[in-house]
């Protein structure tokens, strides 16, 4: 059986924060201080609780981010000051932006925030674009939409830009700066996406002020958390998108919703105290459909790392000992 990184605890890199996918690590003193150190592990979560492990997921995700980071740097600085693993980012410790700069390029999605969904009750303005009548799912929209919501600790929230400066949550000249970062961003990512045959659908960005290289008072513009990855985009395959779309079809996309409908199926997710285990060849499955998105977006042959992992991982994180 394949090996999975469920957590970790090292106690020479300081005080833990656990994620839902990482555990992030904040060393006060040594070279890794003013840093944060990103540990991606294989947690799955859904129905905001943990359902599963999935191998190599946390490699694949560390790994694709450090690849669209690097092909975006000269658009805005990132946070990545190192990739000592593969599951590991040591970042600079920046000044989270309290907005979520969600960029939509289809009108699709199935929540209760997805455009396709606000569409079809009637709204017709998003992001100071106003849409036309007789849309249908997953069209192209006619030019890509900025439709950023909040970031807070009970629920974020879809407010619009007006509210979000009258609220505090940004200053005009930021949240401006933050859209054209993000439209760059996102036409960036649809190229690399085309070119490797997929649409990048639509995605979210986190933002930082890095005030360890500030010029003034605000700091530097920073790109955070990740980019471009399954996680947190949408991506769907090029080749057959025309064709599908034309016939009524949904388009070809990365799936991990099947693992979601199996414990509603067999369980209730949302009440029950204890979940069934994942299904091990449904967990397997998910496990390739993430290699294959890694070696579809970076034309790149997925080298899984070497086990064991958590040994690995510690050698390789010895030089940020506080």
């Amino acid at each position: 059986m394949t090996e999975v990184l469920k957590e970790t605890n090292f106690v020479f890199l300081g005080k833990k924060r656990a994620g839902k996918v990482r555990d992030i690590y904040e060393p006060s003193t040594g070279s890794g201080r003013g840093s944060l150190i990103l540990i991606s592990t294989d947690r799955h979560s859904s129905f905001d609780r943990l359902i599963a492990h999935i191998p190599h997921k946390g490699q694949v995700l560390n790994q694709l981010s450090a690849f669209s980071f690097q092909k975006t740097e000269d658009i805005i600085p990132n946070h990545v000051i190192a990739v000592p693993d593969p599951n590991v980012t040591v970042a600079k410790k920046c000044n989270t932006v309290p907005v979520e700069a969600v960029v939509r390029g289809y009108l699709t999605g199935v929540t209760d925030t997805a455009i396709w969904t606000r569409y079809s009750k009637g709204e017709r303005e998003f992001g100071g674009v106003v849409l036309p009548d007789g849309m249908t799912k997953n069209q192209k929209l006619p030019t890509p939409i900025f439709d950023p919501t909040t970031k807070e600790e009970m629920h974020d929230r879809a407010l619009t830009p007006e509210k979000m400066i009258s609220e505090g949550f940004i200053t005009k000249e930021l949240f401006e700066k933050i859209r054209d970062t993000a439209f760059a961003l996102f036409a960036r990512g649809q190229e690399i996406a085309a070119k490797r045959g997929l649409i990048l659908v639509d995605t979210k960005y986190e933002f930082g002020l890095d005030t360890s290289t500030s010029l003034g008072a605000g700091g530097t513009l920073t790109l955070i958390d990740e980019i471009h990855t399954p996680d947190s985009s949408r991506y769907w395959q090029l080749g057959s998108y025309e064709e599908r779309f034309a016939r009524g079809e949904e388009p070809e996309y990365f799936d991990k919703e099947f693992l979601r409908l199996w414990f509603k199926e067999h369980c209730d997710p949302y009440k029950d105290k204890v979940l069934p285990p994942a299904p091990p060849e449904l967990v397997e499955e998910l496990s390739r459909r993430y290699i294959q998105m890694y070696e579809q977006i970076t034309g790149e042959k997925f080298q899984p790392a070497e086990v064991p992992i958590i040994p690995r991982i510690e050698r390789n994180l010895k030089q940020y000992a506080i």
